[in-house]
């Protein structure tokens, strides 16, 4: 723990309560990994429409999942303390199903942080680029449980969602 952190309890405030970036300098580089998921909550209409490729703005999952790999390579601009790593693999699965469509994403790296703030954009960009693709046909379309569900590498090594 930073002498910073000792001082306020927090590792992201220094001792005279400022934000900072934590220091990672010191960390090993290990071999990391992220798997996070949410669903899009969609209407029959606008899942028929997934399902029988009739979307009128064009491939609306295949548009998800480009959104959600940029999203996950521009994490460190979009959220204020979140370390530029180096991002080699994003894998993205929709699936629609009943109730809409659920997105998992997962991401790897191999450096000296993790890369849960990734997944998890990952899985927000993607939803929100998926309702802004079906959006003419269902304006209530919702994304709700967005989490991580596991991760592995560095200090605490595997982590599962119980």
């Amino acid at each position: 723990m930073s002498d910073e952190a000792r001082v306020t309890g927090l590792t992201h405030i220094d001792a005279a309560g400022q934000a900072r970036m934590v220091d990672v300098s010191a960390k090993e580089i290990t071999a990391r990994s992220a798997t996070a998921s949410g669903r899009v909550l969609l209407s029959p209409q606008a899942v028929a429409a997934l399902r029988d490729r009739t979307v009128p703005k064009g491939d609306a999952l295949a548009v998800s999942r480009i959104a959600a790999i940029q999203g996950a390579k521009r994490t460190p601009d979009l959220i204020p303390l979140c370390h530029p790593i180096g991002l080699h693999g994003v894998d993205v699965d929709l699936t629609v199903e009943d109730f809409g469509v659920r997105i998992e994403v997962t991401t790897r790296t191999a450096d000296r942080t993790g890369v849960e703030m990734e997944a998890l954009t990952a899985v927000t960009v993607g939803a929100l680029a998926l309702i802004d693709m079906v959006k003419a046909i269902d304006p209530a379309a919702t994304i709700t449980d967005v989490t991580v569900r596991r991760k592995t590498g560095g200090k605490t090594g595997l982590w599962e969602r119980p």
